[in-house]
């Protein structure tokens, strides 16, 4: 007999929530040190330079002055699941990376990253993160999601928990993304056309 689903709730992120999320990261920060700075590096810096300490002092600022969004997943008050988003003007290095450059970036939002916690992982924490992150867009006004899941390579291999922190291409079709522009391998650009927020109205 299969496990009972996690009872999964969702958080927008809040300068409050910082101590989830450095809970949820670790010590070191999630993914080596990247502290959720990977995509935000501007121009004329080195994400080597950034990594550790440093990416985490610049992240807790975007977190605690608003400009950083995204969504926690909690089990019974405890961290186990995290999805950024925004506009993807937000996200700086998607421009300066080839295959992900597209004329339309103004009017897109991005969810470039998730993390979940090793524990959590295929228990379907990203799933309830990514519809999170959609209502939000909704609410927000935004028509336009993209996201940028890996392509295992030809002949089925294996995608590494490392490679796989943008999600996976399966992950997205099986979801309503669409190919926007196609690799042979590695990171794709995926779309999603996103409806407008249903608004109720209240009863004469």
């Amino acid at each position: 007999m299969a496990p009972p689903a996690p009872d999964l709730q969702t958080q927008e992120l809040t300068p409050e929530l910082w101590p989830a999320l450095e809970q949820l990261f670790g010590r070191n920060g999630a993914c080596g040190g990247c502290w959720c700075m990977f995509w935000r590096i501007p121009e004329g810096e080195r994400y080597e330079d950034v990594q550790g300490p440093e990416a985490k002092r610049r992240f807790k600022a975007l977190v605690e002055s608003g400009e950083a969004k995204g969504v926690l997943a909690f089990v019974d008050g405890v961290p186990v699941g995290w999805a950024t988003f925004g506009p993807r003007r937000a996200f700086p290095r998607l421009d300066r990376a080839p295959s992900f450059k597209c004329d339309d970036a103004d009017a897109v939002a991005s969810v470039p990253c998730f993390f979940i916690h090793r524990d959590w992982r295929g228990q379907g924490v990203a799933t309830v993160l990514l519809a999170a992150v959609e209502a939000a867009l909704r609410r927000d006004g935004h028509r336009t999601l993209e996201a940028y899941p890996v392509k295992p390579p030809a002949g089925g291999g294996r995608i590494s928990n490392g490679s796989a922190y943008t999600g996976t291409l399966s992950f997205f079709l099986k979801r309503g993304y669409a190919l926007a522009a196609e690799r042979p391998a590695g990171k794709q650009r995926v779309r999603k056309a996103l409806k407008p927020a249903s608004r109720k109205h209240p009863r004469p």
